[in-house]
Order: structure tokens, then C-alpha cells, then sequence
């Protein structure tokens, strides 16, 4: 049975046609799913019953179940899913006083295989569909109800570009007044780095943001912590960004984790104003470190991020340094999941 969250409005206009049913009941399904939040095709009562009932033998309402979940005392949230098949995967909720903030993944499993990251540890395993991607920001709104989530991140499990035509038909459908009705600017996509997704994305017409998983500022020290640079290395990707900025006029945000003994020094901060100093529209995240026991990563001491971070802002990049949020949790990609299956 499909999920009718794969469904873009188009796509069940055309369903409603082949029925014989109004095209505008589409729209109402629409209303009742995203904006009503239903769970059950019975409750959508402006429906006739006969477009109700073939409506519960076609499609099905929100797969994925609830594992487990972890309230931090920062108050982000983190769940574990199980989707249909039973594969696992991880969503956040990060509040703060003006936002709700989403995080969703985009793959069960990476492929990229990021040192600093607990979400390759295990492999790949598939790419979520469109309507997996839509349940996690359907499950998370319910969670936050009455609020409601404000931004969206694709910052979780996976590499967003690498599932390029299911994450951007979510963006679409969470974009959409008919549907989720998220503003283009609250929703951000973050990758490490691959350079024909992000060509793809500067023609989309879409103002997203983009935001590109940096966290080291030389081809041998980023290939160490992230071997897609030996496939998209510094000198290509910069080249690629300053193109996406000249056809877009966006801002790319560039992340940086800083990970004590590795890319913390004024050395590496140095090296990143070098290599930065001929983009315009650009900003630098600084994010200390999780600790990731298996993976033997620590933040740097409190000095030293400081002192990294002005040392950007004296050379004319603008920075800012990103609050650890959700550390007593396993908050950072993957670890829930790790911790799950190890049991």
C-alpha cells in the first residue's frame, strides 16, 4: 500500500481525475493531512464516503513508528523510527525562544563515511523516499503541537544531495501553502560537499539555504576527516560555490566542527581565512564538537574555540559559534541509532 505522503498535490489531482472524483478534493486532503494534521482518511469528513473509502484501500497514513526518544535539558528532543521495512532512522526537534527547528534525515545510513560522524559507522543502507522524509516533520509537528516547527534542517542522517530527487520533492511539498506551508528561507540543506547536487540545486529556483560541511581548510586534513574530498576537493568546491552564489545572489553557510588536536589551531584558522577571503555572501557556523566515544572526538577547550573564532572575525569572515545543544542525549547524527542497535 503507498504512503499518500509520496503524493505531490499534481500527482493526487491526477489520482482525483482518474477516479472521476473533483479535482478539488485534493486539495482537501491536503488541508486535512499537513495543515490539520490527520492520522485517519474516516475523519476527513468533507470528503464524500465513497472518495474516503477508496482513499483507505489505496494509501496509508504516517508508516514510520516511534522507537524510542530522549528529552535533553536543553530541551531538544530526539526520536528513533522505525519506517515500513524496519530500517532505523533519527529526527531532532531543537527549540529555541523564537523557532522550532527540525532536523530530518534524508538516508538510513551514509556512504561518506565522515570521521567525526557516528551516522557511516554502520554503512549505507537505502535512501528514504520523499514520503518518509515528509512523516519525520509530520510526526515532529505533532510532538511540538500547539507550536508548530518553524525551520527545517536536512542535517541529519545521510547526505541530502546524494538522494537528490526525493529531498527536493519534500522540499516542495514542505515548502507548499497547500501543504506544510514552511518558508523557502527556513528550510536549509547541508551537505559535505557534492559538487553536481549543489550545481543541480542553483537552477531549482528555490531560496533555500545551503549550507556545506567544510571542517578543514586543506585538501590532506579534510580528505582525512571527510574522504568525499578525494572525489570533490577544496579547489572544486570553492569554484563551485562561488558560481552557485553568482546564479543564485544566496548566501552558502559553510559548517565547521572543531575537534580538539585535529582543526582547532590558529594554523587551521589561518588556513581558513586563506581559503575563503574571495567569496563574497558567505558565513562561517562554528559547532564544538559532540563527543562520540567511538570515534575518539572531543571539543576544544573554551579558549580555544574563542580564539579561533576571532581570528575569522578579524580577517573579515563573519562567524558564529552554535551552542552545544542536546550532548546528554547522544544528540549528534547517528548516535541513537548506534546505541539502539548495539543492544
Amino acid at each position: 500500500m503507498q504512503n499518500i505522503a509520496e503524493l505531490s498535490l499534481g500527482e493526487l489531482e491526477h489520482i482525483m481525475l482518474n477516479w472521476e472524483e473533483e479535482i478539488f478534493h485534493a486539495k482537501q486532503i491536503f488541508s486535512w493531512l499537513y495543515k490539520k494534521g490527520a492520522l485517519d482518511f474516516d475523519v476527513m469528513t468533507n470528503l464524500p464516503v465513497t472518495l474516503r473509502k477508496k482513499l483507505k484501500d489505496e494509501f496509508s497514513i504516517l508508516d514510520l513508528k516511534l522507537i524510542k526518544s530522549s528529552k535533553s535539558i536543553d530541551g531538544t528532543e530526539k526520536f528513533l523510527f522505525a519506517l515500513k521495512d524496519e530500517e532505523l532512522v533519527e529526527s531532532v526537534i531543537i527549540p529555541s525562544e523564537n523557532r522550532v527547528t527540525a532536523c530530518i534525515s534524508t538516508q538510513v545510513g551514509c556512504k561518506y563515511a565522515c570521521s567525526f560522524c557516528a551516522s557511516g559507522m554502520k554503512g549505507f543502507e537505502r535512501n528514504l523516499t520523499s514520503g518518509e522524509i515528509i512523516e519525520e516533520v509530520l510526526f515532529l509537528n505533532k510532538q511540538v503541537h500547539p507550536k508548530k516547527i518553524t525551520h527545517i534542517v536536512f542535517m541529519g542522517t545521510g547526505e541530502p544531495l546524494d538522494n537528490y530527487d526525493a529531498v527536493m520533492k519534500a522540499v516542495r511539498v514542505i515548502n507548499s501553502a497547500d501543504a506544510i506551508g514552511i518558508g523557502s528561507r527556513r528550510i536549509t540543506i547541508s551537505t559535505s560537499g557534492v559538487i553536481p547536487g549543489i550545481e543541480k540545486l542553483a537552477l531549482e529556483g528555490l531560496q533555500i539555504e545551503l549550507s556545506i560541511s567544510l571542517h578543514a581548510a586543506d585538501d590532506a586534513l579534510r580528505s582525512q576527516l571527510m574522504p568525499v574530498n578525494k572525489v570533490y576537493p577544496l579547489k572544486e568546491l570553492i569554484a563551485c560555490c562561488e558560481e552557485y552564489i553568482k546564479k543564485t545572489g544566496r548566501q552558502i553557510t559553510f559548517e565547521y566542527i572543531l575537534i580538539k588536536g585535529f582543526n582547532s589551531s590558529l594554523e587551521s584558522a589561518q588556513k581558513l581565512v586563506k581559503l575563503l577571503k574571495g567569496l563574497r555572501l558567505v558565513k562561517m557556523n562554528l559547532i564544538p564538537a559532540n563527543s562520540i566515544k567511538e570515534l575518539k572526538i572531543e571539543p576544544p577547550e573554551r579558549q580555544e574555540i574563542l580564539s579561533f573564532k576571532a581570528h575569522l572575525t578579524k580577517h573579515g569572515l563573519h562567524a558564529t559559534l552554535r551552542k552545544p545543544r542536546g550532548e546528554d542525549i547522544d544528540a549528534a547524527c547517528g548516535q541513537l541509532r548506534l546505541r539502539h542497535e548495539k543492544k
